[in-house]
């Protein structure tokens, strides 16, 4: 279930009550000779305690007249999206989801779908394994209290609205949802299984210990438990979840860097992909631009 956690919660609202201690979590600017980016790695569901932010965040986030997340908010916002994902996960006619697994899975899927009635096995059946773990995963994390509206790209996408601040995506909804779609069965597979076995207490404590590690910075600490860890554990899957969509999001960051308006921006993507040598931050600077941690 950490394996899982980390590309999930890492890789998509006004603040609720402040905590009063506010969350650092890491930002960088990114700068040429009349343009600014700041880059700042997005947990996508938090709880209401996490806010309010550092003033380092706020103050990019003020400086910033125009803003960039994964995918545009009047897509991620959009009420058909959960329809999109389902649709796409719906398996051919003929086929089912227990016939795909391994016997061991289907019957803990069975026991996990007895223990959350609203989603009840005979309409599992007819999913794909990949959308039946994120399912998994979320009802999980929405347990221990973690809201996607309460994940800080909703955070800035709500800010951004009614500042008239515009706002793109650097990538379709269709695209992640054929990121998923696409993965061979085998990752599938190992995806529900590791989801389905996760021990609950396990599974809250690693979900908090990325959480803490994020809301202080840390990022030592969050590129030791989930770079180093799905590189090694998870080569393909890091290499299309990860590498792949840094590089096609690269022209992208550069393209509001090298813009003759001297607008500045800020980018706001699940935190793994500005860490490690794969990173937008490494990118950008290997790029041959300045790029500063804001302290």
């Amino acid at each position: 279930m950490r394996k899982i956690a980390i590309w999930l919660g890492l890789t998509c609202l006004a603040a609720g009550c402040a905590s009063g201690t506010a969350s650092t979590p890491a930002i960088w600017k990114v700068s040429d000779a009349d343009n600014r980016v700041y880059l700042l790695g997005s947990f996508h569901a938090l709880k209401a305690e996490d806010y309010p932010l550092s003033e380092n965040v706020l103050n990019a986030y003020a400086d910033a007249e125009r803003m960039a997340f994964e995918v545009a908010p009047h897509e991620l916002q959009s009420p058909d999206l959960a329809a999109r994902m389902q649709q796409a996960a719906l398996l051919p006619a003929g086929q089912n989801l227990q016939a795909l697994l391994p016997e061991a899975s289907w019957r803990r899927l069975s026991v996990w779908s007895q223990t959350n009635p609203s989603f009840p096995i005979a309409s599992l059946n007819r999913l794909e394994p990949w959308f039946v773990a994120i399912l998994v995963v979320n009802t999980r994390a929405k347990a221990q209290g973690f809201e996607s509206e309460l994940g800080v790209d909703r955070h800035f996408m709500a800010a951004a609205q009614p500042a008239a601040k515009p706002a793109i995506g650097l990538e379709k909804a269709s695209q992640q949802i054929d990121l998923f779609d696409g993965m061979p069965l085998k990752a599938q597979q190992q995806l529900l299984q590791e989801a389905l076995e996760a021990n609950v207490a396990d599974n809250s404590r690693d979900l908090e210990k990325l959480r803490r590690l994020w809301k202080s910075g840390d990022v030592n600490g969050l590129q030791r438990e989930t770079v180093a860890r799905m590189r090694r554990e998870y080569p393909d899957l890091y290499q299309s979840i990860n590498v792949d969509r840094n590089h096609a999001w690269l022209p992208q960051v550069q393209a509001m860097l090298d813009d003759e308006a001297s607008e500045d921006a800020m980018v706001v993507v699940g935190a793994l992909h500005l860490l490690g040598d794969d990173g937008l931050v490494q990118l950008l600077r290997k790029k041959g631009y300045r790029v500063e941690r804001l302290k």
